[in-house]
C-alpha cells in the first residue's frame, strides 16, 4: 500500500534521483542507543585489532604481515565507528571539510599503500613506513575535531624549529 500511494503522489520519481549514499542515510534511521552501541563495539574492535596487530609483531616470519593487516583493519574499524554516532553521510561530508580533506585523503592513502607495500610490494620496510604514515596522519585527523588545537601544534613546532 505504501508502494501504491508513493507512486501515486510522485515521491517514486523523486526517490529515483537519490544518490546511492543519500538512500544509504535515509536507511540509517538508528536510535541513539542504538548508534551508540553500534560506536562502542566497531570502536572496540578496532581497538582489539591494532593491539592485537601489535602483539603480533613479535611473532617470527609472518608477524610484520599480521601485524600490518590487524594494525589496518583496526584503524578502518575505529574511524568506521564515528559513522555510528554522526551518520554515514554526515561523516563523509565531515572528512571532506575543508580543514580535514588533505589529512583524511593522505590517511586512507596510507591505509592503502600499507597493504600494497605488505601484500604486493613485499616491502615491509616501506609498509612499516606506512604504518608510521598512518599513525601521524589519523592523529592530525582526529585533532581537526578538537578546535584550535592544529593551529596550536603548528605554533608549537614552528617555535622551536
Amino acid at each position: 500500500m505504501d508502494k501504491l500511494k508513493s507512486v501515486l503522489s510522485g515521491e517514486e520519481s523523486r526517490r529515483e534521483d537519490r544518490t546511492i549514499l543519500e538512500t544509504v542515510n535515509e536507511a540509517s534511521s538508528l536510535s541513539w542507543t542504538t548508534r551508540l552501541r553500534g560506536f562502542i563495539v566497531c570502536f572496540i574492535i578496532g581497538v582489539g585489532c591494532t593491539v592485537l596487530g601489535v602483539g603480533c609483531l613479535f611473532l617470527p616470519k609472518i608477524g610484520i604481515t599480521l601485524f600490518i593487516v590487524f594494525y589496518t583493519f583496526g584503524n578502518i574499524c575505529t574511524l568506521g565507528s564515528t559513522m555510528f554516532l554522526m551518520g554515514p553521510m554526515k561523516q563523509l561530508k565531515r572528512m571532506c571539510d575543508k580543514t580535514r580533506a588533505l589529512a583524511t585523503t593522505i590517511m586512507i592513502t596510507c591505509l592503502v599503500l600499507t597493504l600494497c607495500a605488505a601484500f604486493w610490494w613485499k616491502n615491509f620496510g616501506l609498509a612499516l613506513l606506512f604504518v608510521i604514515l598512518q599513525v601521524l596522519s589519523f592523529a592530525w585527523y582526529s585533532l581537526s575535531y578538537i578546535p584550535c588545537v592544529r593551529e596550536a601544534i603548528l605554533k608549537l613546532v614552528s617555535f622551536f624549529i
